[in-house]
């Protein structure tokens, strides 16, 4: 038996766990022998539902300073967190 990471990126509206999720990416360490996301919608509507589900956070954004005005910049996304999981294959 062997163990592999899941990773999952979630953007979130603001920097708080319970905001809604705006974008996620998921990376599977598994080839897809592990449980998988949906597809075509967020697979939590919150990181805390993510926590919720079992996932470790293991990394949250720093806190920025808004600028006026930079929210018509294109730039990447803020309020990114990242959980992972731990699937025995």
């Amino acid at each position: 038996m062997a163990i592999r990471q899941q990773i999952l990126y979630l953007w979130l509206a603001e920097g708080a766990l319970d905001t809604e999720t705006v974008g996620w990416a998921f990376h599977d360490g598994t080839r897809g022998t592990g449980p998988q996301l949906p597809e075509g919608e967020p697979p939590y509507p919150s990181g805390l539902a993510a926590l919720e589900h079992g996932w470790c956070l293991i990394q949250s954004p720093a806190p920025y300073a808004l600028q006026p005005g930079a929210e018509y910049e294109v730039s990447y996304l803020a309020n990114e967190f990242i959980f992972e999981r731990r699937i025995e294959i």
